[in-house]
């Protein structure tokens, strides 16, 4: 039998519901998902580290646990508790290896079932992203606690130790890709366009980027504020500098934004979820609406970029915040979102044959400028 277990808002609303996977307390900043499939790769997705997770979806777990579809193998890839109205207990899919009780268990996930998950989504969405606690006990709550809970150093603890490589399918390019909490699908992406992947701590230098000698730079999405990484934002300028051509995902649009001197803000209840609309610009090659993948809680803002040096080329449909950034001085891009693996008119793969092109024109130019 399931023990009691109680959702705390910092905001002073208890929610009452019952404990599954791992039973103990745990704190956050809660948000929510508005997916109704993916709920493993939340589950492994270093950008939720320090995060309680709401789906508003209600019936999570329907097709198991398929390892092969984590975003990362990495203990730390995780968030700090996991709320759902219902969970299914017999998951029915022949590439199911368990249910996902057993897994939060196993990953020490505490988590809620049986609370009204929409009504909490809808004080988030109504009061903005605040703090949480889970636990057993309500008698015993120190809201000062609660507010004053925060994450540090994300970066550090969820990004790799060493550079490892990884052999594309046609070794036509070499990119270093610099883990700020990277999810596997972009380095999978990668080696299927015929890249090999470097993948490189987070605070790899420019001369030691430069020494590996690639044809291109990924800067990776990630966990956390982005301007809490003063360093990580130098380190960057100082890349930029080689001139080779990048490509930054999430938060790695956003470092990417603020090493040239733009600024990011904190949304009311940022965007998460595999159904944000967002539109591509005037100009662009693609123009149009595309449903997007994203997990984020800051913005560049849209009046900081320098029209000198870069132009906007995605925004946001329901809130017209910045999705994407080109810039004109120098061969660099960068999304807010998660380019997926379509290729049909209606997904964003194109964005990664985007990046595929500058580097292979960099190598052209840089050709032609060695026979001059």
């Amino acid at each position: 039998m399931s023990k009691p277990a109680y959702l705390i808002l910092e905001n002073g609303r208890i929610f009452e519901g019952k404990y599954w996977g791992a039973i103990r307390d745990t704190f956050g900043e809660i948000v929510f998902s508005t997916a109704m499939t993916g709920y493993l790769e939340t589950l492994t997705d270093n950008s939720y580290f320090g995060q309680i997770v709401l789906q508003t979806f209600p019936l999570i777990g329907n097709y198991g646990i398929i390892p092969p579809d984590f975003e990362s193998l990495s203990p730390e890839a995780k968030p700090n508790g996991y709320i759902v109205k219902s969970w299914c207990e017999e998951p029915s899919n022949f590439r199911s290896e368990g249910n996902l009780d057993t897994f939060l268990e196993n990953r020490g996930i505490p988590g809620i079932y049986g609370i009204d998950t929409r009504e909490v989504a809808k004080i988030i969405r109504e009061n903005g992203v605040m703090n949480a606690k889970i636990t057993g006990d309500r008698d015993n709550i120190d809201f000062d606690e609660i507010k004053n809970y925060r994450t540090v150093d994300q970066i550090r603890k969820v990004s790799r130790g060493e550079i490892k490589e990884f052999k594309g399918a046609e070794s036509r390019y070499r990119v270093v890709l610099l883990d700020f909490g990277l999810k596997e699908s972009i380095k999978q992406r990668l080696l299927a366009l015929g890249c090999d992947v470097w993948a490189a701590p987070y605070d790899t230098d420019a001369e030691k980027i430069k020494n590996m000698e690639p044809d291109g730079i990924v800067l990776s999405d990630g966990p956390g504020d982005p301007e809490e990484n003063p360093g990580v934002i130098n380190n960057l300028k100082e890349i930029l500098d080689l001139n080779i051509p990048a490509f930054g995902i999430c938060l790695g649009h956003q470092l990417l934004a603020l090493a040239n001197g733009f600024r990011t803000e904190k949304l009311k209840f940022g965007h998460r979820g595999a159904n944000q609309p967002v539109k591509s610009l005037s100009g662009s090659t693609r123009p149009g609406v595309y449903i997007t993948n994203q997990n984020h809680g800051y913005a560049v803002v849209n009046e900081s970029i320098d029209k000198n040096i870069a132009e906007l080329s995605f925004e946001n449909v329901n809130d017209k915040t910045c999705e994407g950034i080109d810039y004109i001085d120098r061969p660099v891009t960068s999304v807010q979102f998660h380019p997926d693996d379509c290729l049909s008119p209606h997904g964003t793969g194109f964005i990664y044959h985007k990046f595929i092109g500058m580097m292979s024109g960099n190598r052209k130019n840089s050709k032609q400028g060695g026979n001059n």
